[in-house]
């Protein structure tokens, strides 16, 4: 109700500075036929204002101020992959039955153009996976998740990734395996079903994963070519990954 009055008044000052400016400018000159002539002129040029100042203008700084948030949610991204997914993806891709077909699609390398991103990207979107779960060792991967658990949970919080739907998808994932894994007690002699179900919460997050990564490779290349150079060297998608220039 404050902000409504504080609006009306806020109107009713406004509208009678500008008709005592008119009626000073009619006392001194007499001439309404001038006034009216100006009058209209500013009301012919409001609709152009109003499309400069609040489409053309407004446009641009709103996508500024996206593109200074996406570069900041890059970096959060490629903390996540350094300190969780790339271990993540490496570790996993051993235990896809399709990991040879998975590996051609996403070996990226320096020569790639935005439109062989744009294929992986589609092949990753919709990655089919089928994982060997009986050849994972649970008890490892449980207890690599228990220990970034914190880390992840503190990147939920982090309000500005509500922009990136696709990460927050990925973390969620994430996070959802750490906790199937560790509400066992135990991950040995599972039944087959309750393995069924964890390679379905596996090959969700690899889905996440490979489809995240590719985009974040991709930024990397066209923004900062000495770290898109490291990723070319240690991707888990190559032959013989490694960091040493050769």
């Amino acid at each position: 109700m404050k902000g409504y009055r504080i609006f009306l008044f806020a109107t009713a000052f406004f509208l009678a500075a500008s008709a005592l400016f008119y009626g000073i400018h009619y006392l001194i000159f007499g001439d309404p036929h001038h006034i009216f002539i100006y009058m209209l002129g500013d009301f012919a040029f409001l609709p152009l204002e109003v499309f400069i100042v609040v489409i053309v203008i407004e446009r641009i700084l709103t996508r500024r101020e996206k593109q200074a948030m996406l570069y900041k949610l890059n970096m959060v991204i490629g903390a996540f992959f350094s300190e969780v997914g790339n271990h993540l993806l490496s570790d996993l891709i051993e235990y896809f039955d399709n990991r040879g077909e998975i590996a051609r699609h996403l070996n990226i390398n320096k020569d790639w153009t935005v439109k062989d991103f744009k294929q992986a990207g589609a092949f990753a979107y919709n990655l089919k996976t089928g994982v060997d779960i009986n050849r994972i060792d649970l008890e490892e991967l449980k207890k690599f998740l228990s220990g970034k658990r914190m880390y992840l949970l503190t990147l939920l919080e982090n309000p500005n990734l509500l922009e990136h739907d696709r990460f927050t998808d990925l973390l969620w994932a994430t996070t959802h395996l750490d906790e199937e894994l560790e509400a066992r007690p135990s991950l040995k002699n599972l039944p087959e079903e309750d393995m069924k179900h964890l390679a379905v919460d596996i090959e969700r997050m690899y889905d996440h994963l490979a489809s995240e990564w590719l985009d974040y490779a991709q930024h990397l290349k066209a923004t900062y070519p000495f770290l898109f150079s490291l990723v070319l060297r240690t991707h888990p998608f190559q032959e013989k990954p490694s960091a040493i220039v050769a």
